[in-house]
């Protein structure tokens, strides 16, 4: 029964078999692995992120694209225009003088990052790709663990470092968004430059897929991914992710799962740097609880993290949250695996972080006392409202 699931759950999901995967947490383990492939780099690197910040862990990442550049290796960086607004200009200076080419995604309109809903639109992907040989695709900025709030522990996230067929799509995406964002800024030059062919190791056991979401041709991919997980889950599943403000048909599918008897546990955020959504995302949770969903808020640090595992063969790592912004809004790019080995080690990652987390209570959520409820809801609402005037439609 279970293997029969499993190729329903995979059936024209885009699957790759053959790539080499290594989970990366947080900066000790994704920072080394980055600077390295560009350190190794002979040709041609392409980097998106949407926060690039002035702190230590991420002046050595600049050190290392300037090192490249000076050596003649074609070095591309893609950058947010409200994320990386920050970015010194010394900075900015050092990579013009060393040769290496910066766009912004979608620069600033308006005084404001916040008073034009088309500021809503952002590249949020947080992809590195050299030489068409290595790839790291995940949920991490180019910001220190620590930045800009510290606590005892580091900021928990992840990403993917993929070696193998895989890494054809990744390739081919990163090429694309970089012509398309210069040829929509009238800097045609920069999009040009001779294509090579992706190259990888032969012994590769993993299969997996590159899912992204735009605004054109897969708008729906990510979402898609997650909603056909979760309706064929038999067993659990676990879902850590930052900001989390699902629409009605993903709640449905994680309480009609429970309802079934699978164990679907919530890694939310416990401390947050953006209140308001925490206000909207906490009007959920009553429902959800009462459903029969074990909701656990992470007090170790800071939670940051986009992943999922189901019945433990099933997972995915990537920068999309679960929230109108990721999923409507967004450029966003996700890694998803069949894989036992891969899944296994995610889902004790993310038990360990329960095990850092506070649950919550659902006969306490029932009596939250109605001031609270009231911000809850009126939070919400703004959300929505938010959504509707950045003009995507219906938030279902």
């Amino acid at each position: 029964m279970k293997t029969r699931l499993r190729k329903l759950f995979f059936r024209n999901a885009g699957l790759v078999p053959g790539n080499q995967l290594r989970l990366l947490q947080s900066g000790a383990e994704f920072f080394p692995a980055l600077i390295a492939a560009i350190d190794a780099a002979h040709s041609e690197i392409h980097l998106e992120t949407y926060i690039f910040n002035l702190d230590p862990s991420v002046e050595a990442v600049r050190d290392a694209l300037i090192r490249a550049a000076l050596r003649g290796v074609q070095v591309r960086l893609l950058l947010d225009g409200v994320g990386s607004r920050g970015l010194p200009v010394a900075w900015l200076e050092a990579f013009k003088t060393a040769g290496v080419s910066v766009l912004l995604y979608r620069p600033l309109v308006g005084r404001g990052w916040r008073s034009n809903p088309r500021n809503l639109r952002r590249l949020h992907r947080k992809l590195a790709v050299i030489d068409a040989r290595i790839a790291l695709v995940g949920g991490m900025n180019l910001i220190d663990d620590f930045e800009p709030v510290r606590f005892d522990v580091p900021r928990l996230d992840f990403s993917v470092e993929v070696q193998g067929p895989l890494l054809a799509g990744i390739h081919q995406s990163a090429r694309h968004l970089w012509q398309l964002v210069a040829l929509t800024q009238l800097r045609p030059g920069q999009g040009r430059s001779p294509l090579i062919q992706p190259s990888w190791p032969t012994d590769g056991r993993m299969r997996a897929a590159f899912v992204v979401r735009d605004n054109f041709a897969h708008r729906r991919d990510i979402e898609r991914a997650y909603l056909t997980a979760l309706a064929l889950a038999h067993d659990e599943i676990i879902l850590a992710n930052a900001y989390f403000l699902p629409g009605y048909r993903f709640r449905r599918l994680l309480k009609n799962a429970a309802a079934r008897g699978v164990r679907v546990h919530l890694l939310v955020q416990g401390h947050t740097d953006h209140p308001f959504f925490l206000a909207a995302a906490r009007a959920l949770y009553r429902d959800l609880l009462a459903a029969g969903v074990a909701i656990h808020e992470y007090q170790a640090s800071e939670l940051h993290a986009k992943v999922a595992v189901v019945d433990s063969h099933w997972a995915t790592v990537g920068s999309s949250n679960i929230d109108p912004f990721s999923l409507l809004l967004a450029r966003e790019a996700n890694i998803v695996v069949d894989d036992a080995a891969f899944a296994h080690d995610l889902r004790q990652r993310l038990h360990h972080a329960i095990g850092h987390s506070v649950p919550l209570d659902a006969a306490d959520w029932q009596r939250r006392p109605w001031p609270h409820r009231m911000l809850s809801w009126l939070a919400y609402g703004g959300v929505r409202l938010m959504v509707g005037l950045a003009g995507v439609g219906r938030w279902v």
